[in-house]
């Protein structure tokens, strides 16, 4: 979850590991630091507690460091308090090893009492320090090289760790190691460069190499050198990134979020292009097979908060299209509750970084337990998408926003090909009806277009929340599932206490929460379930709870019940969610406005969630 960046090569280092990591703002952080070294080696460290400003006024925006190798890290808390002892980078006392890490390292304390009876002491309350004491160590104690260390250390050290380390021997290289968290490394020229993300370097490489696990690299200028375990040199594909380095900009938006909200319509339209080619949808890509498809037995769709969300969509539109049974489940349950998977079932798993941890946890049982998998990823060359068996990439670009919407979009769409196809090889639909479905979904970019440019309402409603307490939405069915996604919308950026519910669970204890001026949201796009869900409205309405319904263009009954009421445009019902959810990610973006709070970086959250 901590942002890490490093440099070696010939330009003032500084600057650039600043630039980059205001990139990785959105992984969110409490504090942050630099150590940079000079010609003459000698390394300097500059730390600050706080947002990154702090580090960059303490820098004069870097330029009071001098040196062309470096390594930077904005924190995130796990083990110790946000200060700037337990910042990064740590040391050792005689700066022989300087280090950034991102995980957590789970024996640190087992670590650090071996280390403690060895004479090494300790000024910080994290783990990062004893992990760069412990590669210390070995390093004198068996007079190796870097590597050697390292290896020594990674052996020992159990948990997750992205680690960038410098040797005071070895003042023109930067030695990275890499086990559950992600990293990748860049060249161009004459210079390396190292992330914990691609939007940190893509202004200055979008040539990378991807780390594997358990794997060591050695960073020089405009070189990069792999190991394994054994300290044997192993080669790695170079790989272009084609991310537009723009895409990681704001573009003119006060807001990153705003600027992914208006950029969903080409998100979905290239993630459904991918895939559909002449009318019809081709999986070729994405690795499944005619014979794959149709024995499948079951579908286990596992992922995290929104990705979580477009997994209770997929369930709906795939159990209605194709006929195939589906459980979604909790990524950081999935584990823990021993599940029964069937031996012909299939694993989707959703994550737009393809670094989520309990993710990739859930991955990897499924692939002990031989069941077939295949990873909904945003990310190319990520964990998740190198681990599965199959991987359908969605084309949303750079996501920097710490509440998604477009990477949510893009896979809603890769849920409704994948039922779309399932369904017609597995003989559930007829001919006609694919054809129409895929025509239909072809007209979604157009109309999440006319919802985001039909705002002006929903800001001024907005507006108007910014001292709410609680707030409740409700809806039925796909319904459902769209007001968890805008439940926690809501919840993440404006910190309003929001909650999500079965229309038809309200009466069994949520309804004695409501009381004069509490908000409910109705979701009403199912036409099925309209009256009903319109009846759940009147019994809040009843216990004076203040109205918004959500609906389809046509629907104006429900301005008989709700005191506001947002429309968007009409599709099949199993393609509602793309279009009801973005009214909903603009309230609570203009409700977080209203109250003046960090849109992109809510506190205590991060991008991506890349330890248990």
């Amino acid at each position: 979850m901590c942002g890490i960046v490093g440099y070696i090569g010939n330009e003032q280092a500084a600057p650039i590991l600043l630039d980059g990591l205001s990139k990785l703002e959105y992984r969110g952080y409490d504090s942050a630091g630099l150590a940079i070294r000079n010609g003459e080696n000698i390394t300097e460290i500059v730390k600050a507690k706080g947002r990154l400003k702090n580090l960059e006024e303490k820098t004069d925006n870097g330029h009071a460091l001098k040196g062309d190798c470096g390594i930077g890290h904005t924190r995130w808390a796990t083990h110790g308090e946000p200060s700037e002892t337990n910042a990064h980078p740590h040391c050792t006392d005689d700066m022989n090893v300087v280090a950034v890490h991102n995980g957590i390292i789970e024996n640190y304390q087992e670590l650090k009492e071996k280390l403690l009876k060895k004479g090494y002491t300790f000024y910080s309350s994290t783990d990062t320090e004893v992990a760069v004491k412990l590669i210390d160590y070995y390093y004198k104690k068996y007079l190796g090289t870097p590597v050697d260390a390292i290896n020594h250390a990674m052996v020992r050290i159990r948990g997750s760790y992205a680690l960038a380390v410098m040797f005071k021997d070895y003042p023109e290289e930067i030695y990275v190691a890499r086990k559950d968290s992600p990293m990748i490394i860049g060249v161009q020229d004459h210079a390396a460069y190292l992330a914990s993300d691609v939007p940190a370097i893509l202004k200055y490489t979008r040539h990378v190499y991807y780390i594997g696990n358990m794997e060591i690299g050695k960073l020089e200028k405009g070189k990069v050198t792999f190991y394994n375990l054994d300290g044997e040199e192993i080669e790695k594909e170079l790989v272009e990134i084609k991310w537009d380095a723009k895409a990681a900009e704001k573009g003119g938006f006060e807001h990153f979020m705003m600027k992914e909200i208006h950029e969903q319509p080409k998100a979905v339209a290239d993630t459904l292009h991918s895939v559909v080619k002449d009318g019809s949808i081709d999986l070729s890509a994405v690795g499944l097979t005619k014979e794959d498809i149709q024995s499948i037995s079951q579908i286990y769709i596992v992922a995290c908060g929104s990705a979580w969300h477009v997994g209770m969509v997929a369930q709906y539109v795939i159990e209605d299209l194709a006929k195939i049974p589906v459980r979604v489940e909790l990524a950081s349950e999935f584990r823990y509750r021993k599940p029964l998977l069937d031996k012909n079932g299939l694993v989707i798993l959703i994550s737009q970084s393809g670094e989520t941890a309990d993710t990739l946890a859930a991955l990897r049982e499924a692939k002990n337990r031989q069941v077939k998998t295949l990873a909904i990823v945003n990310v190319v060359g990520s964990s998740i998408a190198r681990e599965a068996d199959n991987v359908f990439y969605t084309l949303a670009g750079p996501e920097i926003s710490v509440a998604t919407t477009k990477a949510y979009s893009a896979q809603l769409i890769a849920a409704y090909t994948l039922a779309l196809q399932f369904a017609k090889e597995r003989n559930e639909i007829e001919m006609p009806e694919y054809e129409k479905l895929i025509k239909e979904l072809d007209t979604l970019p157009d109309k999440i277009q006319e919802v985001i440019d039909n705002q002006e309402e929903i800001q001024k409603f907005a507006a108007k929340q910014a001292a709410a307490k609680d707030v409740f939405f409700i809806g039925r069915g796909i319904d459902y599932a769209v007001s968890l996604e805008g439940s926690l919308k809501l919840k993440e950026i404006s910190y309003i206490h929001s909650e999500a519910y079965a229309a038809g669970e309200l009466k069994h204890g949520t309804i004695s929460l409501i009381e004069d001026g509490t908000l409910v949201i109705g979701v009403l796009t199912q036409d099925e379930l309209y009256e009903k869900t319109i009846s759940n409205m009147v019994e809040c309405k009843s216990r004076g709870a203040y109205l918004m319904g959500l609906t389809t263009y046509g629907n104006y009954t429900v301005e008989d019940t709700a005191e506001f009421t947002v429309y968007v445009p009409k599709t099949d019902a199993h393609f509602m969610a793309s279009l009801a959810v973005v009214p909903l990610q603009m309230l609570g973006y203009y409700v977080s406005v209203a109250k003046g709070l960090d849109v992109d970086k809510p506190r205590n959250l991060a991008k991506s969630v890349t330890v248990e």
